[in-house]
């Protein structure tokens, strides 16, 4: 339990230094959090045009509307501009709080893998590195990637590094700690 306990608070500490490195210092993901000068006359607008907060696709259809009305939209809209938006009311900023529940949220997901690990009948280090690369790759596919068949993502390949290269590192650890001989 020790080994599954120390496992998990480390390897999500590596999840999430990666994530931190990741937004920030290597910031991959600028090309989904642009900037532009309008910003302010583009806030305005869409809090005077929305009415509430919510996420809203344009061109969309109004609730109700046929499956065939809805797939003419579709059709005549195809080569044309849209948007998703996601609007809120106000801003919240607790980054204490944010950080906290996404290191708690690493920390849960690697205790999971070590759960796992600890049900295998063989474990090595190149088992223990291996599955948690899937592990990553399964996740990005799962989420990111599948959300970007539809609606596509700017920073979708920073999101493929960044599965990768966190459960690849979170892999080497894990290989290492769980699968090292006990001191007797």
């Amino acid at each position: 339990m020790k080994k599954t306990i120390i496992g998990a608070l480390v390897g999500g500490i590596i999840l999430f230094m990666w994530q931190f490195l990741s937004w920030t210092a290597i910031n991959l993901h600028s090309a989904s959090q642009q900037y532009t000068p309008k910003q302010d006359s583009i806030i305005s607008y869409l809090g005077s045009t929305l009415g509430k907060q919510g996420g809203y696709y344009i061109p969309g259809a109004p609730v109700g509307t046929s499956f065939e009305e809805m797939e003419k939209l579709a059709v005549t809209n195809v080569g044309k501009p849209w948007a998703s938006i996601q609007y809120h009311d106000a801003l919240e900023y607790n980054m204490g709080l944010n950080m906290a529940r996404s290191l708690a949220v690493d920390i849960a997901l690697v205790w999971i893998l070590c759960w796992l690990f600890s049900k295998f009948s063989k474990n090595s280090f190149a088992t223990t590195f291996t599955v948690s690369i899937a592990m990553g790759i399964f996740v990005y596919l799962n989420a990111p990637y599948t959300g970007h068949i539809w609606y596509p993502i700017f920073d979708i390949r920073a999101y493929l590094i960044d599965f990768i290269v966190m459960w690849a590192l979170t892999g080497l650890w894990l290989g290492w700690w769980l699968n090292r001989k006990s001191a007797a």
